[in-house]
């Protein structure tokens, strides 16, 4: 291009530009230079875009009125790597901001560890991370901004508080845990001794707090751990604290374990050996276990677990805690439909080994042993039939309202008799809580956001001494208010979580097959099994039902 004169500096560090608008047989242009530029040596250098268009539009000016005088202008420069270390406020990180060089040179590893020292970054550099990172600088383009974390602090571990640990299971945990023999094969009925502890036996421990882990920043400043605390028992019926050992807990009368909610209590048992005509019904205070069977038209009822070892033919029992009978239940057929007089009612769970025509209503969760038939179920958990662990049982022929999964091997008879599974009153209780939440939250927001104009108010102004305790009184309750607003905005979200939970929790799951004849249901959504299908899972997702076979 005539005219235009590209060089470096005597160090070969700064491009040089030259125009000359005397020797121009046309206005120069910035793009053609450009091009030239980027050829050669001058091709990885950086050059500004500024000063090249500045020195283009002054010689074209100087040409276009004849004027021969010579533009020089400095457009670029050989520049070398640029290095930043940003620390966030925190100090649990590092990351290092590198820019890679314009022709110019790259730092080593060991300029890059010096500098990190420099930024007061003491611990936790990854050396590698930052060999990695030179590399990738090395093909990267001129000027590519490579930003990677490369040192990271130590939080703080907060110590553990106190655990608790029982040392005797509770029944139901028992039967749902069947013993092993001398082979490897469980023993479904081997179900180990009735749990029944005596006076003065420890039956929890509690463990010491830990004093957590001490952390640091990448300045390396150390980071303190909170210390666990110590959790006071909880004294339940019939338990002491040891007087040789303030973490171990002990009965103080004979009877039957039972841990829930971190608090042990030992329930007054009553122990027989059958109930039946001769024994009279059984109203206990406590526990009770019976060491037989229950016979027909018979009535427990009991504040604590009852434990049946035999079998219960169409009788009624009511339980403040589990009920578990540990062969099966019958009731007989009623000539008015719907009616069972075999019942089992507990604000716990129900363990049954297995059963036909009986009406379980519980609180807590239902598992059956073996096989479940022609039966009523109503429950506030799951629905398992078979071994806990690979529910292979049978369960057919049966009308169950639950609040989360029901599975067994078998779901529905070969013969097409209908299982209905109706999840939609927990799904509902949980819709009207939420609406309910919903419309206080909106009337104490309301409330808060005109309460909190009137307080600016009046903080904005001069308040009389004599009206200084009212004011003090209404800023007080204005905060609690708040307070209240805040609790009540983080129930709100509890309750849509537990509501968004519940779709995915609800499912039918058919471990052996699923026959024809099989529902379910959430309020207006269904899906009936119209034929018959291997292994599946039937779930609630997208708003409609569907079936999958189960891979593995």
């Amino acid at each position: 291009m005539n005219g235009v004169t590209i060089s470096f500096d005597k160090t070969r560090t700064y491009i040089n530009l030259s125009l000359s608008p005397s020797e121009f047989n046309k206005e120069v242009d910035e793009r053609a230079i450009k091009l030239e530029l980027e050829k050669g040596e001058t091709k990885r250098l950086f050059v500004s875009d500024t000063a090249l268009k500045s020195a283009c539009d002054t010689a074209n000016h100087y040409f276009k009125t004849g004027d021969g005088t010579v533009v020089q202008e400095r457009i670029g420069e050989r520049k070398n790597a640029e290095v930043v270390y940003r620390i966030p406020e925190d100090g649990m990180s590092a990351n290092l901001v590198l820019t890679t060089p314009y022709g110019g040179k790259l730092p080593s590893l060991g300029t890059l560890k010096s500098l990190a020292l420099k930024n007061n970054i003491r611990r936790g550099l990854g050396t590698k991370i930052i060999q990695s990172m030179l590399k990738e600088a090395k093909t990267a383009p001129p000027g590519t901004i490579i930003e990677k974390t490369v040192a990271k602090g130590l939080p703080a571990r907060n110590g553990r508080s106190s655990r608790f640990i029982p040392l005797v299971p509770n029944a139901l945990e028992r039967v749902l845990r069947p013993q092993t023999g001398a082979g490897e094969r469980v023993d479904m009925r081997n179900l180990g001794e009735v749990i029944c502890v005596k006076a003065n036996v420890p039956v929890l421990r509690r463990t010491e707090p830990t004093p957590g882990r001490t952390g640091f920043d990448v300045k390396g400043n150390l980071l303190d751990p909170k210390p666990g605390e110590w959790v006071e028992f909880r004294h339940g019926k019939g338990t002491a604290q040891s007087d040789s050992d303030q973490n171990i807990l002990v009965s103080t009368i004979a009877g039957m374990p039972k841990y829930q909610d971190q608090t042990m209590n030992i329930d007054d048992t009553f122990i027989c050996s059958g109930v039946n005509v001769g024994t009279g019904h059984v109203t206990y205070e406590g526990a009770v276990l019976v060491n037989g069977d229950v016979t027909e038209k018979m009535e427990i009822k009991a504040k604590g677990d009852v434990t049946i070892n035999g079998f219960v033919e169409s009788a009624r029992i009511e339980s403040d805690g589990d009920i578990i009978i540990t062969e099966g239940a019958m009731g007989k057929v009623n000539d008015n439909p719907g009616e069972f007089n075999c019942q089992l009612i507990a604000a716990g769970s129900v363990h049954v080994q297995h059963g036909q025509g009986i009406d379980i209503q519980c609180a807590g969760n239902i598992t059956i042993g073996r096989q479940l038939a022609y039966s009523r179920l109503r429950c506030a958990g799951s629905v398992t039939v078979g071994n806990i662990d690979n529910p292979m049982g049978n369960l057919f022929a049966c009308d169950i309202i639950s609040q989360d999964k029901v599975e067994a091997g078998t779901l529905g008879a070969i013969s097409g008799s209908t299982l209905q599974v109706d999840f939609s009153p927990g799904f509902n209780l949980l819709i009207e809580r939420k609406e309910a939440l919903d419309e206080l939250l909106r009337q104490i927001r309301e409330n808060n956001s005109k309460h909190k104009e009137k307080i600016n108010i009046l903080k904005s102004k001069k308040v009389p001494k004599e009206l200084k305790a009212k004011v003090a009184d209404a800023l007080e309750m204005f905060n609690n208010e708040s307070a209240l607003l805040e609790w009540i905005e983080s129930k709100v979200l509890e309750v849509k979580e537990t509501k968004d939970r519940y779709h995915s929790d609800i499912k039918l799951i058919a471990n052996k097959r699923l026959y024809p004849g099989v529902s379910a249901k959430l309020n207006n959504r269904a899906w009936r099994s119209d034929r018959e299908y291997d292994r599946s899972r039937v779930k609630f997702e997208g708003h409609q039902w569907s079936c999958e076979p189960m891979i593995s």
